[in-house]
């Protein structure tokens, strides 16, 4: 009684169980499936971003390509690569346009043209630019050569060149007459020197004069072809190769000074070695052309043919001289001085003065204090001077009374080129190219620089200058002041 009693409702808890259970697991069903269906789109969302991203990517890279094949196709300069496939992060490199400069021989062919009593240098001029690229490329590969250092004797006894030892089997170093150690590039750049001057034509240059020579060599000497005559040459060449070569092991400027004088009447005779040495022993107002090579960040050829100075930078790619620099003009006065300082106490009073005067900014030419550079090679400073006025000096000091700078292969070509340039030239007591030289190697006092800074400085020797402690040969050439008036007309 009590089974039949329970019945109806343990079947009625079952079908409410059943339903309930159904229920339950119909509607899980349904909400995993609104889950996956909610998954399922933001898939396919993120797909047809995908999608859309890289079709946008694929038409830049089509643009972009096609850019690039324009660009080359109508030798534009502009590059543009894809660092890494990056299409967001093209580099851009543009082409840089060139100048359009006259090439250093079209000037002298026209300079030339000009000035018909020039005519005959125009090929030792071009000469004297192919042997400063040659010497430019040996200072560049100085080191990877083994070009840097003294340069060894060389004897060429026994029909060959050996190096040249000692007693104790030591070997001897170079020096030239000066005394001075000879490097390596000082012999190899004079070989290109005068090879140039001499070898450009057989009928131009009668003889040169070169800083590491002793004494005066013909071109038929120096060529070693005796049916060279001096007789045929009507002009001189004096050179100094490298200028500052032991700035070379520093990898600082250095450079090349050259002048050529034309030959006095009765000074050409081939069998006459001092009428050779005479045909050098003339005033620096003589000289008929006058120039350097400078080759530091860029190679520069300076160049006057006594109309004036003009520069030229040689083109590494074209590997010729273009004309950069059209009559180049010194500024009247300048704040630059370039002095070796180390040797203060050793210049004369009036040197010392003038420099206190110019640290202390009360020099009238200035007025105010100027600014110390000095490289320690001649071409390198006196170009800084050239382009931004100043003044260059290398005075007299106790050790050396006449000064150290050669007077024929550095005072006077600079002197040139700074009074065409609108400078000064002077030793302290007179204009450079007033003076009559007594050998070819003779030194003097060099001032160069800015008309204004240079005049004020000989007013310092005028005034605090000291007759007893002069150099006897400079002075004897300047017993005047005429020379001042020179500058100032």
């Amino acid at each position: 009684m009590l089974i039949l009693l329970f019945l109806p409702h343990t079947i009625l808890l079952c079908i409410v169980s059943s339903y309930t259970t159904k229920t339950y697991y119909h509607q899980k069903h349904f909400t995993f499936h609104q889950h996956h269906l909610k998954t399922t789109k933001k898939w396919n969302d993120n797909m047809k971003r995908i999608e859309k991203n890289e079709l946008f990517d694929n038409i830049k890279k089509e643009s972009i390509t096609k850019m690039m094949m324009s660009s080359s196709s109508d030798n534009e300069s502009s590059s543009i690569s894809l660092a890494n496939n990056n299409p967001y992060q093209p580099s851009t490199i543009p082409k840089q346009k060139k100048k359009v400069l006259k090439p250093f021989s079209r000037y002298l062919e026209i300079e030339c043209w000009k000035r018909q009593e020039l005519r005959a240098l125009q090929p030792v001029l071009q000469a004297v630019s192919d042997a400063c690229k040659q010497i430019n490329r040996i200072v560049q590969r100085a080191q990877t050569d083994d070009l840097y250092g003294a340069a060894a004797a060389v004897s060429s006894s026994g029909g060959g060149a050996d190096v040249e030892v000692d007693e104790n089997g030591n070997i001897i170093i170079e020096t030239n007459i000066q005394g001075e150690v000879q490097q390596k590039l000082d012999v190899v750049c004079n070989t290109f020197m005068m090879r140039a001057l001499c070898g450009s034509s057989s009928k131009v240059i009668m003889a040169i004069a070169s800083e590491e020579e002793d004494v005066v060599r013909s071109c038929c000497d120096v060529m070693g072809n005796p049916e060279l005559t001096t007789k045929g040459g009507d002009y001189v060449a004096v050179f100094d190769p490298i200028d500052g070569s032991k700035n070379i092991d520093a990898s600082l400027p250095v450079g090349t000074i050259f002048g050529i004088y034309k030959t006095q009447p009765g000074t050409s005779s081939n069998d006459n070695k001092a009428n050779e040495n005479d045909a050098f022993l003339q005033k620096g107002d003589q000289m008929v052309a006058a120039g350097y090579c400078l080759y530091s960040a860029t190679t520069v050829l300076v160049l006057t043919l006594g109309s004036g100075v003009d520069g030229f930078t040689l083109d590494p790619d074209k590997g010729t001289f273009l004309h950069t620099h059209q009559d180049l003009r010194i500024p009247a006065s300048g704040t630059i001085y370039s002095f070796n300082e180390a040797n203060f106490h050793d210049y004369n009073e009036p040197v010392q003065r003038y420099l206190n005067a110019l640290k202390s900014g009360l020099t009238s030419s200035v007025g105010k204090r100027s600014t110390a550079r000095y490289l320690g090679s001649l071409v390198a400073d006196v170009h800084n001077i050239l382009i931004n006025g100043g003044i260059f000096g290398y005075p007299a000091t106790y050790a050396n009374p006449d000064g150290k700078l050669r007077l024929l292969y550095e005072g006077c070509p600079m002197a040139m080129i700074m009074e065409q340039a609108g400078g000064a030239a002077s030793t302290g007591y007179g204009r450079i190219l007033d003076i009559m030289p007594h050998q070819i190697h003779q030194r003097i006092p060099t001032f160069l620089g800015s008309i204004e800074n240079v005049y004020e400085l000989d007013q310092f020797f005028e005034y605090y200058g000291d007759d007893n402690n002069t150099d006897s040969n400079t002075k004897d050439n300047h017993e005047d002041k005429e020379w001042m008036s020179y500058y100032h007309s």
